[in-house]
């Protein structure tokens, strides 16, 4: 049985994710629309209006991704989505995250992939992420909540063409 990702609101004491909706494109595009942001992305423009209109429309389509809030000023800090769950090996992925640069370095993403892995896992027993081969922020930044790089793989995002990723995986344990 395929779960339904936006079921409710995910949060910790620091941040809350919301179920994306349309209403939602002007505040999140306000922070998307840094150029530095993208940079080492393997969609370098999504910066631009059109090319992020593109990645949300995708996101409305997944009916996994989330708004990032952060509880104390209620502001938007970025997007993050679980796609491509596979009920035969119990996977999702979890991706197309984006955190404002004010939010960089200040530990909200990892904050936000605890709170995703938390909840996925009550649905699978593997969670992997691609990443694209040159961004390397997003690379370290993975692999600092035990992540591990298994495989590299080209994907193509919504509407996007293929690109170099690497994929990582964790792996539920029973602690």
């Amino acid at each position: 049985m395929k779960p339904n990702w936006q079921s409710k609101t995910l949060q910790n004491d620091r941040i809350q994710l919301f179920p994306l909706e349309e209403d939602h494109f002007e505040e999140l595009y306000a922070v998307a629309n840094d150029e530095l942001l993208w940079e080492q992305h393997p969609n370098k423009l999504r910066y631009q209006r059109h090319a992020f209109r593109n990645f949300f429309d995708g996101a409305l389509l997944s009916n996994g991704a989330f708004i990032i809030r952060d509880k104390k000023t209620n502001e938007i800090i970025g997007s993050s989505r679980f796609y491509d769950f596979n009920e035969n090996f119990k996977t999702v992925l979890i991706g197309y995250t984006f955190i404002g640069r004010q939010f960089w370095g200040k530990g909200y993403n990892s904050d936000l992939k605890k709170v995703m892995l938390e909840y996925a896992f009550q649905f699978v027993d593997r969670v992997q992420f691609h990443v694209g081969a040159t961004n390397f922020r997003s690379q370290k930044s993975i692999e600092k909540i035990g992540v591990s790089k298994i495989s590299e793989l080209e994907v193509a995002y919504h509407g996007e063409p293929s690109k170099l990723n690497f994929v990582y995986e964790i792996i539920k344990t029973n602690d």
